[in-house]
């Protein structure tokens, strides 16, 4: 291991988690073992990925990191591999997830639990109304007036939705209520998949103080399904653009919320010298309007996070607890719902920053996250045209679900960190969706390994079929932990799982000193 990399205790940990400094907790196991056992405040970043994700979780370089795993030793790989990119504060939990258990801490199930543990305690610290999947049918029999609104993002809206329900996601609901709810009369049911942002969105218009009956539908389109109900696929009902009155009473209640929880609005001056205080501080500048918005115009350094995504994933864009977030969007309405959500959860230093989408001095395009090592990675490369005349082996590095969606023709899938025991032959060449990732690893196996020059898109872009399924998967795909309606049989046992672990989630937090919730209740 580095000699830059220090270990520590179980108990050293514990003590760093409530000393007030930044904490950076990372896990560096893929997304199945990191959901079948690992610590509270832990984002998930497989040693596989470290340099696509790391960047944005722990943006400062001297910010305190401590890695964990469950005894698969990827934790010291990952510990050396970012102190060698430059992090200098980097700690290494001794015995891992097994020594944390054994000193009595508890030890949780999942993914992004911070998250969906705070919305169950919103539900019960706040008392969250909600019907179930059966009042809902009967009033919509009856053609009570109500409207549903679907706080997931739009795409899970589309793959699956409720009969009549509009795709609203989590930081819209606030923002576009006016527009599409013109009575007071209708009573509003917000959805998602499970419990998250069905609570958390309720919770946000009962907070914006609109003058609807508000409820959120117990345990989502899951519960939908699960009582037998009808699951529409391919809906594609949105809101209208804001109107000005629409806007103007979505202003109202967000002042109502600011001054509430006390949110903070800086101006451009401000963040220029948060930024240059940026290697003291770890600062993480988030966009929350919608990708459309963001991809039109954005400022430079802001990373695309939805208000309603990054409430429910939190552990994805904030690693270093304690740091300081400033939220953009472009009047102030869905960063401050966001901000007031996010002060809950226990980020105290955050503030909102407003942007004019005219201005001349934005970025447009998709988010790209900042490859680390990139630039230092050499490795031959070959193009799509001799690919198609080649007989090596052609390895894809994608994500499992993202190779079964689509691949270059007798790809095998495989996971980085194990490529070299899994796949047999000599002659390789990688790939992965731009290249770029492909381009590190076959920088550090060496031995001749080639990278597909643009990667999988590059096939694309010629016009080339894609293979789908998984069909030669020299990994095992546990990258990925499949959702409930992704599985491959029982479906609907894994439906009743996952919500009960869900509800549990308050009970466990009772019991847990570790988390900052402090949810608002008057």
């Amino acid at each position: 291991m580095s000699e830059t990399v220090s270990r520590i205790d179980a108990a050293t940990l514990k003590a760093w988690l409530h000393d007030g400094d930044e904490l950076a907790l990372l896990d560096a196991r893929e997304e199945v073992p990191f959901d079948a056992r690992h610590l509270l405040m832990t984002s998930c970043v497989p040693l596989s990925r470290l340099e696509v994700l790391v960047d944005a979780l722990v943006p400062r370089r001297s910010a305190r990191v401590v890695w964990c795993d469950d005894g698969d030793r990827l934790a010291e790989k990952a510990a050396a591999r970012m102190a060698a990119l430059g992090y200098t504060d980097v700690s290494l939990l001794d015995g891992g997830v097994a020594a944390w258990e054994a000193a009595g801490y508890p030890i949780y199930s999942g993914i992004h639990v911070p998250s969906k543990a705070f919305a169950e305690v919103v539900e019960h610290e706040a008392g969250t109304p909600w019907i179930s999947a059966e009042e809902l049918q009967a009033m919509i029999d009856r053609g009570d007036d109500i409207a549903i609104y679907d706080s997931r993002s739009y795409e899970e809206y589309h793959e699956n939705s409720i009969p009549g329900a509009v795709s609203v996601p989590g930081a819209e609901l606030v923002y576009r209520f006016a527009d599409l709810t013109p009575s007071p009369e209708t009573t509003v049911i917000v959805n998602c998949g499970g419990r998250t942002r069905s609570i958390i969105g309720a919770q946000a218009l009962i907070n914006a103080g609109v003058p609807n009956k508000i409820v959120s539908l117990k345990n989502g389109t899951q519960a939908w399904h699960l009582s037998g109900f009808d699951v529409v696929r391919g809906a594609t009902r949105r809101p209208p653009e804001v109107s000005p009155d629409g806007l103007a009473k979505a202003l109202d209640a967000t002042a109502r919320i600011a001054d509430r929880f006390t949110i903070r609005s800086i101006r451009d001056a401000t963040l220029d010298v948060w930024r240059a205080e940026a290697d003291r501080r770890s600062l993480y500048i988030l966009d929350v309007r919608t990708p459309e918005e963001y991809e039109a115009g954005h400022l430079p350094d802001a990373r695309l996070a939805p208000g309603g995504q990054l409430v429910q994933e939190t552990d994805v864009y904030l690693g270093a607890w304690d740091g300081r977030v400033v939220l953009v969007d472009d009047n102030g309405v869905r960063a401050t719902i966001t901000a007031s959500w996010l002060r809950q959860m226990g980020w105290i230093d955050l503030a909102i920053h407003t942007i004019d989408p005219t201005r001349n001095d934005l970025t447009s395009g998709s988010y790209e996250p900042r490859i680390l090592g990139l630039d230092a990675a050499s490795a031959p490369t070959i193009d799509v045209d001799a690919l198609q005349d080649t007989t090596d082996t052609i390895v894809d590095l994608a994500t499992s679900r993202q190779y079964r969606e689509g691949h270059i023709p007798g790809a095998q899938f495989a996971i980085r960190s194990r490529l070299t025991s899994d796949v047999s032959a000599e002659a390789l060449i990688l790939t992965s969706p731009d290249g770029r990732l492909a381009r590190l690893a076959a920088s550090e196996i060496g031995g001749g390994a080639r990278a597909l020059a643009g990667g999988t898109q590059a096939w694309i872009d010629k016009g080339l079929a894609l293979e789908r399924g998984a069909t030669d998967m020299a990994s095992a795909p546990d990258d990925i932990r499949l959702k409930a309606r992704e599985q491959s049989g029982a479906v609907e046992d894994a439906m009743r799982a996952y919500l009960a672990w869900e509800i549990d989630l308050v009970n466990q937090m009772a019991a847990d000193d570790d988390h900052r919730f402090q949810v608002a209740t008057s």
